[in-house]
């Protein structure tokens, strides 16, 4: 909660130290007297708008500095660690803002620079502003929907519906990630199907290239190598060819090797080796021959081959020895995308799968806030009367969300419809109802959402516009109570009625002074913490006016008694 207030140099402010405790706290003083100026000086520090013109005349710059109590940073460590803010347990927070003269604006959270934006979230969090010129916490319908939540004691449930919903999510995004990238891949699917049917038909082998390319060059030039062959066929095989000639020296030295005493013997043996390998060559060169007697048919055949292949791998941009290679990687490519089917058909049942999970957390938290929206219109219609809303009602609605409208808090659209005339279609709370009226509906509506706000500061403006007498003191009954519900909670209350403030149990003057000659005069506004006699008179004028008499006096001392009785009957 606040302990502390300083302020600079705002407008009319010069100088001003406010401390605070827990309970109702009134702030009070006559139309114009600067009561604005206090709460825009406190907005400040909760991340409101500034500009120049909040800065003193004459001053360099405006500056306020709200600290808060040791227990406010408790709910912020997530949002702290988030912004690299560094924070010690047990600390207190002080936010501190600062407004040139020029109009440039800067934040600060125990002297660490911030956002201003950063400095609203800590704000929303630690303040609640009820008025007619200040956000509106529970009309606004995200807060509706926690405060809903909260009456219900739901948190648990809550939670779990937000980590079903981002598990759904996640799921969805997986999904669509792999669909994407399949439709992506449909077509490079088919250039390889048609790339692979291409290499089955062809079923190229490795060295086949260089095989066919030679039987070409070979085939290609037959009738010359059978001309050659033919020639050097007679020159071994003919009449008088190197078989016959070799055959007829071996016979002549055999017939006189035994004449030569053994000496022809070395000769002869050579010959017959001689023989043997012309025998060998004959062979070899009738093979090739026969290896040469084709026909056209073979050659055509052959250059089919050989060209169909050097066409798939010039097709392909790859050697023609790779082929066969190419060939395995274009399957394995290919059964990688036709096994995304597959895996995409089990994203698919994931993501049903946690929808069905998520759907089922969402329609339980949804049964537990339509129960909880009964409970609590009936117990709102309570508070009522007392505050002068007797035509009032409130219908809080849980409707269900289009699909594509579910989110982390679930499959509702939580409203509080306010009616304020008997037989009015209930309309929207900041709509329908008064800068006065919706005071105090949010007054009710704290009243029963007592401990369920993390905000340990509330701050009501203009609560009791229009009404005064009875209604006014319940406004001030309603208040204490809320302040005293046992929660350490702080109330802050901008009010004309003497009856509030009597129900306060610390009491704030606004009072505006002037100063100096008639021709430098000037104004400032003054806050002053009043004590019991101070409290008197005040409290006095608010009953009387300008001129307080002893009536006025008696009255007030009534009514402070009064509230003091009440505070001291157990709750």
């Amino acid at each position: 909660m606040l302990r502390h207030l300083s302020i600079r140099d705002v407008v009319l402010i010069d100088r001003a130290e406010l401390s605070f405790g827990p309970g109702l706290s009134a702030l009070t003083g006559e139309t114009g007297a600067g009561k604005s100026i206090l709460l825009d000086a406190f907005g400040l520090t909760l991340g409101a708008r500034s500009d120049a013109g909040l800065v003193r005349q004459g001053a360099e710059q405006a500056s306020v500095t709200a600290i808060f109590d040791e227990n406010s940073a408790a709910g912020l460590e997530d949002l702290f660690d988030t912004h690299g803010i560094e924070i010690d347990p047990g600390e207190e927070l002080i936010l501190r803002r600062t407004v040139g003269a020029e109009g440039r604006s800067r934040a600060f959270l125990n002297d660490q620079p911030i956002s201003i934006g950063l400095l609203r979230q800590i704000g929303d969090s630690l303040v609640e502003i009820h008025g007619q010129f200040e956000r509106f916490s529970l009309a606004e319908p995200a807060n509706q929907r926690r405060a809903l939540d909260a009456f219900a004691d739901s948190s648990t449930a809550r939670k779990r519906v937000a980590e079903r919903f981002h598990a759904w999510r996640d799921a969805v995004a997986r999904h669509n990630e792999a669909h994407q990238a399949l439709s992506a891949s449909a077509d490079k699917a088919d250039e390889l199907r048609a790339a692979l049917e291409e290499l089955d038909q062809l079923e190229a082998q490795v060295g086949e290239e260089t095989e066919l390319s030679s039987r070409r060059q070979l085939l290609q030039n037959a009738g010359r190598l059978i001309e050659t062959l033919n020639e050097a066929s007679d020159a071994l095989t003919g009449e008088n060819g190197a078989e016959t000639m070799l055959q007829r020296a071996a016979g002549r030295l055999e017939r006189d090797d035994d004449i030569s005493g053994g000496r022809l013997a070395p000769v002869i043996a050579a010959i017959d080796k001689s023989s043997a390998e012309l025998a060998e060559a004959i062979q070899e060169l009738n093979s090739v021959a026969h290896a040469l007697d084709t026909d056209t048919g073979e050659v055509e055949a052959v250059e089919e081959r050989l060209f169909a292949i050097l066409a798939a791998a010039r097709r392909h941009q790859v050697p023609a020895d790779e082929l066969p290679v190419l060939r395995e990687s274009l399957a394995s490519q290919l059964a990688a995308i036709d096994g995304r089917d597959d895996h995409l058909d089990t994203l698919a049942k994931n993501v049903e799968a946690a929808r069905r999970g998520y759907c089922e957390v969402a329609e339980s938290l949804s049964q537990t806030r339509q129960k909880a929206a009964r409970k609590l219109d009936t117990r709102i219609a309570k508070e009522f009367p007392p505050l002068k809303l007797d035509n009032a009602t409130l219908a809080t609605s849980v409707t269900p969300l289009d699909e594509a409208d579910w989110v982390e808090h679930g499959i509702d659209a939580v409203a509080f419809n306010v009616s304020t005339n008997p037989g009015a279609t209930p309309g929207p709370l900041g709509r329908i109802a008064s800068g006065g009226e919706l005071s105090r509906f949010m007054l009710a509506l704290k009243v029963v959402l007592a401990g369920t706000s993390g905000a340990g500061t509330i701050v009501f403006d203009e609560v009791d516009t229009g009404i005064g007498g009875a209604t006014a003191a319940a406004v001030g009954e309603r208040l204490a109570e809320l302040a005293g519900s046992g929660l350490e909670q702080q109330i802050l209350v901008v009010t004309h009625s003497p009856q509030v403030a009597a129900a306060a149990g610390e009491h704030l003057r606004v009072e505006k002074r002037t100063s100096g000659k008639a021709s430098a005069r000037t104004v400032t506004t003054d806050v002053a913490r009043l004590d019991a006699e101070e409290r008197r008179e005040e409290i006095a004028r608010m009953l009387s006016g300008a001129d307080i008499t002893d009536e006025a006096r008696a009255a007030a001392d009534k009514l402070m008694d009064r509230e003091s009785t009440l505070s001291e009957v157990p709750a």
